[in-house]
């Protein structure tokens, strides 16, 4: 039986709704005139045909232009550099292998950089990190621009990968796609050990010699990393949005579950294709519905504050638009059903064997929080989405799916609807004479919740360490570090301060962080007010602050001010953000996109025309 919607959720998905008709009427028009044209076979030239085929043997040409089978294309972001992305190496040939099952034919359509964050973090690459969502959007739009795909698998998982290769897709929203995962590496130091060592590393406590061993024991295999960072968000927001085959993000890489899944998106493909029975083109799958079913789950497990810009973004693609104040209100109904670091001591593999997504979107059903009525990739829709796959001991081609468990096996980590961890979710928004920021709140302690102290202000996340280092803010200190918005440097995460600001708490000291910048995903216990906008570089508030004014971030009220009589606070003039001269590295080659770049509540998109 599908519960009535929540009263909450229903206002919200009708809001968006309505402010969303104009823009969600056009795209739905232009991917229905897409999808109403004559097949490739019929309106492309015998020599355009012929490039795109050039490669085959004649029996697989006439299969697919005779006997008219199915054309997948395949977007794939492997690489060697993100240990996520390292299994896709060899699915190209596994994915072929089962089109010809299937009476269907593979193709690789393209491929799409993707950078690893953990890499890049608190160096030159993390500027172009947030841009990078948008070139792998063009990328995959480039990839599916030779129209000759009737469907298309999706390879990619991590942090900007994950939503580029979904706005790409949407740009050819006519197609249907299902997104592949590859899994998470198996679990290894506890993630609050490895922040423990980092803490003693940033204070001189350690040496480098044994803070590289943790990072190795942290980061030791393929697969994603395994705390409930930006990648693993991104897995949940896709799952709850129908655009995996049911309960396939958490399963490890090379497991011969893995392979099966993996087969079974081909079929998935396959059963949805352009001109099938069951045809679902991504453009109208992805709804208001599904987008309000992915922040609610998202609340529901305290997940990234990333996706409050990615997915704005993605919503956008789609000609759909919610801003932060959509998620505030759901995340003021939505229960915290799960606890996964940083917002407790379990990773994303407790959480898969504790009944992973599945368990979290049946819990939600129960209290009517999410859009039962949507459509997914798979027949049987959301509700299918909520069950477990599994094989067979004795045949690995088997493939079947079984309930999630009744009841928590494990409920420090995931929580039933009638007991969960917080009558509330994990993100909150934040609102004052600042601006307005987001802040996940499910891994701050309350205590921590509420500070009001004297700021320090910095423009570069390293001043902020030099000023630790030299004992300077040994004290109760709100640290803001401005000039780090998209517009600005393209919106790096400060994910070093992590160290830093963690050091100060366990000494003793009231620290927060406010900046117009991003913290990593994988942040927690220190009250952190970021994606402020308006961002310094485009004369938001946070620019008039100086060292010593006396800022409040109150969580629990949703509050962030500076203290100072408005009009003193208005007469100051903005602080200026400094040339850096050349910028090397490659940053250079997205100054364009700096330049357009919309603000982070806009999704940060670089390649909208409307404002707002």
């Amino acid at each position: 039986m599908v519960a009535s919607v929540h009263p909450t959720v229903a206002r919200v998905t009708d809001r968006i709704r309505e402010r969303s008709e104009a823009t969600r009427t056009a795209y739905l028009a232009r991917i229905r005139d897409d999808a109403n044209r004559t097949n490739p076979r019929e309106r492309m030239s015998c020599s355009n045909l012929a490039h795109a085929f050039a490669v085959d043997s004649p029996e697989d040409r006439h299969d697919v232009l005779v006997d008219e089978r199915t054309n997948i294309g395949i977007v794939t972001t492997y690489n060697d550099m993100l240990s996520a992305h390292r299994p896709y190496e060899n699915y190209p040939e596994l994915i072929r292998d089962e089109a010809r099952k299937n009476k269907a034919h593979a193709q690789v359509a393209g491929g799409a950089p993707a950078m690893c964050d953990g890499v890049t973090q608190g160096m030159p690459g993390m500027e172009m990190s947030l841009f990078s969502r948008d070139v792998i959007a063009m990328s995959t739009a480039v990839a599916l621009s030779h129209d000759v795909y009737d469907t298309a698998l999706l390879l990619g998982i991590c942090d900007k990968i994950a939503p580029g290769l979904l706005i790409g897709a949407l740009s050819v929203g006519h197609l249907p796609c299902v997104f592949v995962p590859s899994g998470p590496m198996g679990s290894g130091i506890k993630n609050a050990k490895k922040s423990k060592v980092r803490e003693r590393f940033i204070s001189g406590q350690t040496s480098r010699e044994e803070m590289q061993d943790v990072e190795f024991q942290a980061y030791h295999s393929a697969g994603t990393c395994t705390f409930y960072g930006t990648a693993n968000s991104n897995q949940v927001a896709l799952e709850a949005m129908g655009l995996h085959v049911p309960g396939s993000a958490f399963v490890p890489p090379y497991a011969p579950l893995r392979e099966a899944l993996t087969r079974e998106a081909v079929r998935t493909a396959v059963d949805i294709r352009l001109g099938g029975d069951s045809y679902t083109p991504i453009g109208e799958l992805v709804d208001e519905r599904s987008i309000v079913n992915a922040l609610v789950t998202l609340v529901a497990t305290g997940g990234s504050t990333n996706l409050l810009i990615h997915w704005v973004a993605v919503a956008r693609a789609a000609g759909i638009i919610f801003d932060w104040s959509d998620v505030d209100d759901l995340s003021k109904v939505v229960p915290l059903l799960a606890k996964i670091y940083p917002n407790g001591p379990s990773d994303i593999n407790d959480f898969e064997n504790a009944g992973g997504t599945g368990f979290i979107l049946r819990e939600l059903a129960k209290l009517g929080l999410l859009h039962e009525d949507v459509v997914t990739v798979r027949r049987g829709g959301i509700q299918e989405h909520m069950l477990r796959p599994v094989i067979s001991d004795d045949d690995e081609s088997s493939l079947s799916f079984i309930s999630a468990p009744e009841e928590s096996p494990d409920e420090d980590t995931i929580r039933t609807a009638e007991d969960p961890f917080a009558s509330t979710g994990g993100l909150a928004l934040l609102k004052g004479n600042l601006g307005r920021s987001v802040i996940k709140i499910s891994a701050v302690k309350p205590k921590n919740r509420y500070i009001s102290a004297p700021a320090f202000v910095a423009d570069r996340q390293e001043d902020v360490t030099a000023a630790f280092q030299r004992g300077e803010l040994n004290r109760n200190v709100v640290v803001v570090v401005r000039f780090q918005g998209p517009a600005a440097n393209g919106m790096p995460e400060l994910h070093k301060l992590t160290a830093v600001l963690g050091a100060l708490q366990r000494q003793g000291y009231s620290v927060a962080l406010v900046t117009d910048g991003r913290m990593s995903g994988a942040s927690g216990r220190i009250p952190a007010a970021i994606h402020l906008t308006p961002e310094a570089a485009k004369g938001g508030p946070c620019a008039k602050l100086r060292t010593g004014d006396h800022v409040t971030l109150d969580a629990e009220n949703g509050i962030l001010t500076v203290d100072a009589p408005a009009e003193e606070f208005e007469a100051r003039e903005n602080a200026e953000l400094t040339a850096a001269g050349p910028l090397g590295l490659g940053r250079d080659l997205f100054a364009g996109m700096r330049h357009t770049v919309l603000g982070a509540e806009q999704g940060a998109c670089s390649w909208l025309p409307f404002t707002d």
